[in-house]
């Protein structure tokens, strides 16, 4: 039997899973968490073997929780689910402890094939995130990994807050605001905010 929690603010998703689970008792749903946080205070308290990560959760960055989980819980092994197919996204998730990868819209039985996989200590991409990975030829770039304040102050910043406004709404110093900024640019290797900006909205971390 493999026991696996599903972390992801889909209920459409979590019913179409728990439905395609339904058919192989093999495999059962343990639990199911809507939120980061969520996930993060209950996991080590229930007795799992996968997990099925969406990347994009409304509270944090998959790859951020991907990280979290894994020095937590090191013997979960996770499958990152994404609506998006992108080569630095994947690779991140990877070096931050994914075993596996699947595109939500993949075939049930890649799922399927994936938790096995995964279960047995192997990695898996699905078929379309194998064709990313092999034409990707010349692309090595990996998404910094943020904090979560960066992410609040990046945000803000993107809205266009000045560097007092951000500090007044996050309840911090101009200075710490300052200190986040540079760091994200130190973190993205560019040397102008917008920069930032960009990538991290490329890299769906906003």
């Amino acid at each position: 039997m493999i026991k696996v929690i599903i972390i992801d603010d889909h209920p459409i998703v979590i019913d179409g899973l728990k439905n395609l689970f339904s058919n192989h008792p093999d495999i059962l749903v343990v639990s199911t968490y809507k939120t980061g946080q969520e996930a993060l205070a209950a996991v080590g308290k229930i007795e799992a073997d996968v997990v099925l990560l969406d990347i994009n959760l409304p509270d944090m960055n998959g790859i951020n929780l991907c990280a979290d989980l894994k020095r937590l819980y090191p013997r979960l092994k996770i499958i990152a689910l994404s609506l998006h197919n992108e080569h630095a996204v994947i690779r991140s998730m990877l070096q931050n402890g994914a075993l596996g990868y699947v595109i939500k819209n993949a075939p049930g039985d890649e799922i399927l094939e994936a938790i096995h996989e995964v279960a047995n200590g192997r990695k898996y991409l699905c078929t379309a995130t194998r064709e990313t990975m092999s034409d990707a030829e010349t692309d090595h770039v990996t998404v910094p990994l943020i904090t979560r304040r960066e992410k609040e102050v990046l945000q803000l910043i993107g809205k266009g807050l000045t560097t007092q406004q951000v500090a007044d709404q996050l309840f911090i110093s101009p200075h710490t605001v300052e200190s986040h900024r540079k760091k994200l640019m130190e973190k993205f290797e560019v040397n102008n905010i917008i920069s930032v900006i960009k990538m991290a909205t490329d890299y769906r971390l906003l």
